[in-house]
């Protein structure tokens, strides 16, 4: 009688509104959260395990400073990676104070990152950290969520995705996740607890056997100078040139491997109950690589209707269809 009790409580109360931005890495998660936030009073939460932690900022792709255009990101380089490591249920804990403070000050939610085991920690009304909902074995995730949920899923066809992160694994390199991840390998020669939190972030594991072999300079200011010296060094040494391209082959393997990882979780929930809203991202990103400018041309006019028309939608029918649901209350 009182678990029933409960229960019909459960249903009565008014629950905060929290929207979700899922899908595989390099889909585009970050950026449908800047534009849905360009229309809605939004405050991101990040729920990408490797990005709550400071450090490594393009190797974990973090959305940069510049781009986050004045909207507020919690929880995004938050904790320090000597601290120890984020464990769901603490997850949920931390997730929640974010939650209740944006919704406090009148703003939805926003809730952005690829790390669905953390996702379904924060949002289910029960949480037990022993259940074992993404293993084949385990129990179906509840479909009972604490806050009222709205689920957009950015979905990429696997054979597009593949050949963008690529792309983008060569274009992190260049624009400096090379020298990050060079300047770890120097503090961990110094400090080898240094930075433990990020140690499993895509990148440091398998650039690890080429610093080992060929490790950067100790304490310089890694930069443009040193990467092309580096370079040169390959050019030079087809040893130590195909020590590097093993590297990024194994960086871009694994982030496959990480996108089909979390599209089985998604696919889990979404077969749990969770309402996934699933938009289909696959011409704009192929049109994007094609594009000579980024998120240019006819690349932004499709994403634009294949992705943000569509989520604005969703959204919008999510808020009047609640706004209802309380007059008529």
């Amino acid at each position: 009688m009182a678990s029933s009790c409960a229960a019909a409580h459960r249903r009565l109360r008014p629950l905060v509104k929290v929207f979700a931005i899922v899908g595989a890495t390099g889909c585009g998660k970050s950026r449908l959260s800047m534009d849905l936030a360009s229309r809605f009073p939004c405050e991101v939460i990040n729920s990408d395990k490797m990005q709550l932690y400071r450090g490594l900022d393009i190797t974990t792709n973090k959305i940069p400073l510049a781009e986050r255009h004045g909207v507020p990101h919690h929880l995004l380089s938050s904790f320090d990676p000597n601290d120890g490591e984020m464990t769901p249920l603490r997850f949920r804990s931390i997730g929640h104070a974010a939650i209740s403070g944006i919704a406090s000050r009148g703003k939805l939610p926003l809730l952005v990152g690829g790390s669905n085991s953390f996702i379904h920690a924060l949002l289910v009304e029960r949480f037990d950290p022993e259940a074992e909902v993404f293993s084949g074995l385990g129990s179906a995730a509840s479909p009972e969520l604490r806050y009222d949920c709205c689920f957009l899923w950015v979905d990429v066809s696997p054979p597009v995705l593949e050949e963008y992160q690529s792309k983008r694994v060569d274009k992190k390199l260049d624009m400096g996740a090379f020298d990050e991840l060079a300047g770890y390998h120097d503090l961990r020669r110094t400090n080898t607890g240094g930075w433990t939190c990020l140690r499993k972030a895509i990148g440091v594991p398998e650039f690890d056997r080429y610093f080992m072999t060929y490790p950067p300079p100790r304490g310089v200011g890694l930069g443009d100078g040193w990467r092309r010296e580096d370079a040169r060094m390959r050019e030079d040494d087809p040893g130590r040139d195909g020590a590097y391209k093993e590297a990024v082959r194994k960086i871009k393997k694994n982030a496959v491997e990480l996108a089909k990882w979390q599209i089985m979780k998604i696919e889990r929930l979404r077969g749990s109950g969770w309402e996934m809203h699933r938009l289909d991202a696959t011409e704009a990103v192929r049109l994007k690589m094609a594009a000579k400018e980024e998120g240019g041309g006819r690349s932004r006019e499709v994403w634009e209707r294949e992705v943000v028309e569509p989520s604005v939608k969703f959204v919008e029918r999510f808020l009047l269809k609640k706004q209802v649901a309380c007059y008529l209350s």
